[in-house]
């Protein structure tokens, strides 16, 4: 009995002092996390299956970049209001997903330069001008409710890369439309495989600092 009273006065001391987020900040982030969840997930159906169509490497790279971000809000989500050390193990879980989508987005870049591909310019631009609004979107969702806790940081790391991302697609797709060459969308997409590996050692270093 005496433990569970000790609690109760720390959890009301904990929201008092402001030492953790209040029950209003917990619900903008619920909901933003939410509504980029359910973005990202039909963006993902659609860029993959425009990528396909396209056979566009960097396409099919962004919407699987797309399905990661959604497995990460979906994380987040499940972190407010969990403890500090729950947050930094989905961090650690988000950072791994990533790492393991970077990986393969490059070695499915390397086997299609074997394999050969005949990538659509027009529709790359097209599809990654809409994934560009949508995370855009997102980003400019998550600046205001990004905070020092590593949750909420790793789904804005994310959305960053994906602005990134969006942007290389679009410039490879021009390229591809002007010139005829191929090795643009595998380039481009290659280098968005690193870039995600890049900015998911980021989210596990993060993750690393705030378990400690």
């Amino acid at each position: 009995m005496v433990g569970l009273e000790d609690e109760w006065h720390y959890r009301r001391h904990m929201a008092d002092c402001g030492c953790g987020p209040t029950e209003i900040e917990t619900k903008a982030q619920q909901r933003a996390l939410w509504l980029a969840l359910v973005l990202n997930a039909v963006m993902f159906f659609v860029e993959v299956a425009s990528g396909l169509y396209a056979d566009s490497t960097s396409l099919v790279a962004d919407g699987l970049d797309m399905l990661t971000d959604a497995s990460v809000y979906a994380v987040a989500l499940m972190a407010i209001g969990r403890s500090n050390a729950f947050k930094a193990r989905a961090a650690t879980l988000s950072g791994a997903l990533l790492l393991i989508v970077g990986i393969g987005v490059v070695l499915e870049a390397v086997r299609r330069v074997f394999v050969g591909a005949e990538p659509v310019g027009v529709l790359m631009i097209i599809v990654a001008l809409v994934a560009l609004a949508v995370n855009t979107y997102v980003l400019r969702l998550l600046q205001r409710q990004r905070s020092d806790e590593v949750h909420m940081r790793a789904a804005w790391i994310f959305t960053r890369a994906d602005v990134v991302a969006n942007v290389a697609v679009i410039v490879s797709g021009a390229a591809v439309l002007l010139t005829g060459v191929i090795y643009f969308d595998l380039l481009v997409g290659a280098a968005i495989g690193l870039f995600v590996m890049r900015e998911a050692m980021e989210i596990l270093r993060e993750a690393r600092q705030a378990d400690r």
